[in-house]
């Protein structure tokens, strides 16, 4: 894919509960690609979804929270 390496990060809205998870944002916009993984698991399996899948997703989350 890359040899940019994922800049990981959890929500300013998590609460440390152990159910986060951790996003790659910084290839975006270089690599139409955004990483996700499970924070307490960080060697295990990382999803990949488009720019496009992750602002709906991301969409549909928020418009949930109202």
């Amino acid at each position: 894919m890359t040899t940019e390496s994922p800049r990981w990060f959890k929500s300013s809205y998590s609460n440390n509960g152990g159910n986060c998870i951790e996003v790659a944002t910084n290839l975006a916009a270089t690599h139409d690609v955004v990483p996700v993984r499970d924070s307490k698991n960080t060697d295990g399996a990382v999803l990949n979804f488009t720019t496009g899948t992750w602002s709906s997703f991301i969409a549909y989350a928020a418009a949930q929270s109202v």
